[in-house]
């Protein structure tokens, strides 16, 4: 890791150094979980909610940790170790500092829906280009972002997910990722609970430019009503995908293949002025994560002929848009997480879908004082798109069953828990059927994805 010295990473970090003259060591990696580190390794010891890293300080040096940051003073370590005051903060710390040490193109993605998936076409785009590295899982918030940026090595472009919750999060993550593009997928309700407002997830989300790059551009959405508007964002040059006339990148004749992914054309602001591309992704929010991609990429260099080849190569991911086919039934496993904006984009994705169709819906979380009547804003909508089975799970996903209720869908089933509806999932999933599942990760519904898949709701 470049300029990763003992002595530097002090300084970075703003610790006290016990190294009896070995401050010039260079460590090879950096880890906050000992089940990780391997010889050369920089551990970091943090206190959390049920396990306290300190006590494992002993067994990293035992397997050839390089040093450690600590928050406790050590008595006889049996390495190298770095006192601070907190190790949350120095993990922030270094990955800034190390962040400057390297020449990565990074983009860093935020926004309310379609961070995972928009990360995930622009990885598989400018792969065709760039050695690449993308975050792992959901590694985005203020401890996964910086051990992303700290893992990076020798990769040309770097793809990070930068998620919030809490107004000031996104300065610290703009300050450990530094990107060179910033993107915003969209401004939608997720977090309200604690930013109040749509305009406030914009203001919180606006700080991604707080450490861009001086000559880097954000990348928006502009169909959405409040990106659309923005010419720059903080005072940085603003750049628009989408489908109206004041996109950069426009989108046109798009054309649903259905389950089996999309056809369209994009034009403006792209190589060559215009490319014919298709993408194995269901759904049109996954023609505009595919814009937003090619968008980014030619600002990046790439050729039409790389980007058509990138969007191609997406693949879904389990747990978002990801279509699972048995021999009874094709479900759309979409359940990580969920939002009224993204509920509703899955309710149309499974409206493509042939024959029956099943909806199993349950709770999603953070939405604020207006949670219930979003949830119910959700069973309405079910009405203008259909469906032959509603199921909701949860006691706010009742709200779902409610508003469907008044707006006239029928056949609608509703559970306070999973196992109650697993008891009968066979007398209302019939064969052939499609079924969405989709709530908000605390619901764990990828239980439920695993019992359709091995039992097929028998």
């Amino acid at each position: 890791m470049k300029n990763m010295t003992l002595k530097n990473i002090a300084s970075a970090v703003e610790g006290e150094l016990f190294a009896e003259g070995q401050d010039d060591i260079v460590v090879d990696a950096v880890e906050i979980d000992s089940r990780r580190i391997e010889k050369g390794g920089l551990f970091i010891a943090t206190v959390g909610e049920r396990v306290d890293g300190h006590s494992f300080i002993e067994d990293v040096f035992k397997k050839g940790a390089s040093a450690v940051i600590s928050e406790k003073k050590l008595e006889n370590p049996a390495g190298p170790y770095i006192l601070v005051k907190s190790s949350f903060d120095a993990l922030e710390k270094l990955a800034a500092f190390y962040r400057k040490q390297i020449s990565t193109k990074v983009v860093g993605i935020t926004g309310s829906v379609g961070k995972t998936s928009t990360k995930e076409v622009i990885a598989a785009v400018l792969s065709e280009k760039f050695s690449c590295l993308k975050t792992e899982g959901n590694l985005n918030n203020n401890i996964g972002l910086p051990l992303m940026v700290l893992r990076l090595r020798d990769e040309e472009a770097a793809v990070l997910e930068m998620g919030i919750s809490h107004f000031g999060e996104m300065t610290r993550l703009s300050e450990s990722a530094r990107p060179d593009i910033a993107v915003i997928t969209n401004i939608g309700t997720s977090h309200m609970e604690n930013l109040g407002s749509r305009e406030g997830i914009f203001e919180e989300k606006s700080h991604i430019t707080d450490y861009l790059a001086e000559n880097g551009v954000v990348v928006v959405n502009g169909d959405d009503d409040i990106l659309g508007g923005k010419t720059e964002i903080n005072g940085h040059k603003v750049l628009k995908f989408g489908h109206g006339e004041n996109a950069d990148l426009r989108i046109e004749e798009e054309r649903s293949i259905g389950l089996d992914g999309n056809e369209f054309v994009l034009s403006g602001r792209v190589a060559g002025g215009r490319i014919e591309a298709k993408a194995l992704l269901v759904g049109s929010h996954m023609v505009i994560n595919a814009a937003c991609a090619a968008l980014l990429a030619t600002e990046l260099g790439l050729s039409a002929e790389e980007i058509v080849k990138g969007i191609a190569a997406v693949r879904p991911i389990p747990g978002r848009s990801n279509i699972i086919k048995t021999g009874r039934l094709t479900i759309i496993d979409d359940c990580y997480n969920a939002n009224p904006d993204s509920m509703k984009a899955a309710i149309k994705t499974a409206a493509l879908a042939k024959g029956r169709r099943v909806l199993i819906l349950g709770d999603m979380f953070e939405l604020g004082e207006s949670e219930r009547e979003l949830h119910r804003e959700v069973g309405r909508f079910i009405k203008t798109v259909g469906c032959d089975e509603l199921i909701t799970i949860g006691e706010l996903a009742s709200e779902i069953a409610e508003g469907a209720r008044e707006s006239g869908v029928a056949n609608v089933h509703e559970y306070s828990e999973k196992s109650d509806f697993l008891k009968e999932a066979g007398t209302i999933i019939k064969e052939n059927d499609t079924v969405l599942v989709k709530a908000s990760h605390g619901m764990h519904f990828e239980e439920i994805v695993t019992v359709l898949k091995t039992s097929e709701g028998k």
